[in-house]
């Protein structure tokens, strides 16, 4: 007999590495190990990964580049949203599992694979994502989860693979890190508890720069587009951003929400880029977006990331409330002048050609241009006419 065939989701990390080796010492499954980068790899990791994945036991080992699709589909959403989740969380890894998922059915289809495994726990959002994922998109391959369903810890993965003499950076190990484009989640002994902050060495990024730095971004139709007058693909001006803002160990945080399955969830993240990104965005578009789009785009934005969040990127509705948000970007074009500092960042302004702060209509708590005094009176009246209307016919006294 031939053995089953499994394309697993393998970033090298301890939990994959795990999968690996039991699947192949224990199952004895051909096993295809492909690694879907969204952005969080260097070349020589990936060199470094392949390896390890062939030394423990993989047939072949694959490595797919998803990061454009990652941009073009959902990244550029969720700044156009400005979305943290929990006012928090950009989502980092979150956002980015879909195209893993997808990659690794596309991959499996394309093999003819019989089944699709990952290194998922039976406590956290990933399972979900992935299963559900799977199960639209290639529903009769079977979907293995070596640590799920043996109820693992991290200490007795790290015990097995001591065992069959694997080498790890097991104290690295003791954190689980999944990095991208959009961010680094570090999950560790501390995210289980709930009085605990992540130690400083958890962080992939440190502090090496002390002295502030001003930067200028560039917008165009909602898109980051430049970076100090330099212009960059949106993907590489991210990454670039990136490169200045982590110098400063900006982007640090503990995300709390409630999970998929019903429990509440830690984790630690790191996300300078996408911090800076958005908070500079939604501060362009509080000059260029006029009241009532800026309401709405709240409300939708809010929902649009909580769906992503719990893996429903295939629902259709997600499609509709893009085009909603790609309608809005039309006139968010501009600067946005940023001073980054140690640990943290703040927007001086910007400067835009849609500015409906424009002198000529007026300065706030100024002067204006447009009205006259006896316009306000009257449009005073008028605008409160109802509550009052209200309060004389009901003989309300306040």
């Amino acid at each position: 007999m031939s053995k089953k065939k499994v394309v697993l989701a393998y970033s090298g990390g301890l939990d994959t590495t795990f999968c690996a080796v039991y699947l192949s010492k224990e199952k004895d499954f051909e096993i295809h190990a492909v690694t879907v980068d969204t952005g969080g790899f260097t070349k020589e990791e990936i060199n470094g990964i392949e390896k390890r994945a062939l030394e423990i036991g993989a047939t072949s080992y694959t490595c797919i580049n998803a990061v454009d699709d990652f941009y073009d589909q959902c990244i550029k959403y969720l700044i156009y949203g400005n979305v943290l989740k929990n006012n928090t969380y950009p989502l980092s890894v979150s956002a980015e599992r879909i195209f893993q998922a997808l990659a690794i059915a596309k991959y499996a289809q394309k093999i003819n694979a019989d089944a699709v495994a990952h290194g998922s726990t039976g406590a956290g959002n990933d399972q979900v994502r992935f299963d559900m994922a799977f199960n639209i998109l290639i529903p009769k391959a079977e979907i293995i989860t070596p640590i799920r369903e043996l109820k693992l810890s991290r200490q007795e993965e790290i015990d097995y693979l001591k065992k069959y003499g694997v080498e790890m950076n097991f104290e690295k190990a003791a954190y689980s890190i999944n990095k991208g484009i959009w961010g680094t989640s570090v999950g560790g002994k501390e995210t289980l508890t709930s009085d605990k902050y992540l130690p400083e060495t958890a962080f992939p990024s440190q502090l090496k720069k002390q002295e502030p730095e001003n930067i200028t971004l560039h917008f165009e139709k909602g898109q980051l587009v430049g970076l100090n007058d330099q212009t960059y693909t949106a993907a590489k001006a991210i990454a670039k951003l990136n490169e200045l803002a982590s110098l400063f160990a900006i982007g640090r945080d503990i995300h709390v929400g409630d999970t998929i399955i019903g429990i509440k969830g830690r984790v630690g993240f790191e996300a300078a880029a996408p911090l800076v990104v958005i908070k500079a965005h939604h501060t362009l578009e509080k000059h260029t977006l006029t009241k009532w789009q800026l309401y709405w785009k709240d409300q939708m934005s809010t929902w649009y990331g909580n769906w992503l969040h719990e893996g429903q990127f295939l629902d259709p509705v997600m499609r509709n409330i893009e085009k909603f948000l790609e309608d809005t970007q039309q006139f968010v074009t501009g600067k946005v002048f940023v001073t980054l500092v140690p640990y943290g960042f703040k927007i001086n302004g910007i400067d835009s050609t849609h500015d409906l702060m424009s002198a000529k209509f007026g300065s706030y708590g100024e002067m204006n241009n447009s009205w006259t005094g006896d316009d306000v009176k009257g449009f005073a009246k008028i605008f409160g006419n109802q509550v009052a209307i209200y309060n004389a016919v009901n003989k309300i006294e306040h």
